[in-house]
């Protein structure tokens, strides 16, 4: 667990520095720029599973740290101005836990904190593997999420996720894939003359675990809405 907390804090100080807090009032007033962002942020932010749709069973858990790296697909030019520091990528490290449970059901959660952004990130998410997998037969879920968004005093923002994902191990190797639908509200300070943004993004995602007994890595690229991810976890999972 301490050497897990540590790595955490490696991922969090490893990100290109940001020089301060998100700034909304550097937008003038303009919507299709706070919505760009939004955009972009509800991409960034939202749930990822990083995890075979295969159900863990009553007595498996998952503890492990997390790096997901999100290309701005609509807001990087804004970026300098936002924060003061040129980026094309946001960077979220985070410490996530999945415990399983009776009924081929996972509950996770996760909690992140992006330093010098002031964003905090928490979420969680409820797995229910539909077909459970076996030698012969993959597995396939259904999976409900949910992110919300805090330290930024200028900004609420939440994002809900449904998704169905398929997987089949092979000895070590366990590949999947999904698709889904994240829907995402983001909510400006009243005093910056910008309303509330609602949409949704569709969401495809594929791929790899590795476990080598208790030690498990795996690896998963993500397209929401027009930005790509790529996410990596590193912890135990048995």
């Amino acid at each position: 667990m301490k050497k897990l907390l540590v790595l955490a804090a490696a991922l969090s100080i490893a990100q290109p520095a940001m020089a301060g807090s998100i700034n909304l009032s550097t937008l003038g007033g303009v919507q299709s720029d706070f919505r760009d962002l939004s955009e972009d942020l509800g991409s960034a932010l939202s749930y990822k599973a990083i995890s075979p749709a295969e159900s863990m069973g009553v007595t498996g858990f998952d503890l492990g740290v997390e790096l997901t790296s999100t290309k701005l697909a609509k807001s990087a030019a804004k970026w300098k101005t936002l924060t003061g520091t040129d980026m094309s990528s946001v960077y979220v490290p985070k410490l996530h836990i999945t415990k399983g449970l009776p009924l081929n059901i996972d509950i996770g959660a996760f909690a992140s904190t992006i330093p010098t952004t002031g964003i905090n990130l928490f979420g969680g998410e409820l797995k229910y593997a539909v077909l459970p997998g076996s030698v012969a037969m993959p597995a396939v879920a259904i999976r409900g999420s949910m992110t919300k968004l805090s330290g930024v005093k200028q900004l609420a923002l939440d994002t809900k996720s449904l998704d169905v994902s398929i997987s089949k191990g092979f000895a070590m190797f366990t590949p999947y894939a999904g698709v889904g639908q994240v829907w995402v509200t983001s909510t400006p300070d009243a005093s910056l003359g910008l309303t509330e943004e609602k949409f949704k993004h569709s969401k495809a995602f594929v791929g790899a675990n590795l476990n080598f007994g208790l030690t498990n890595f795996a690896v998963e690229f993500d397209e929401t809405g027009s930005a790509d991810s790529l996410n990596f976890k590193l912890g135990f999972r048995f």
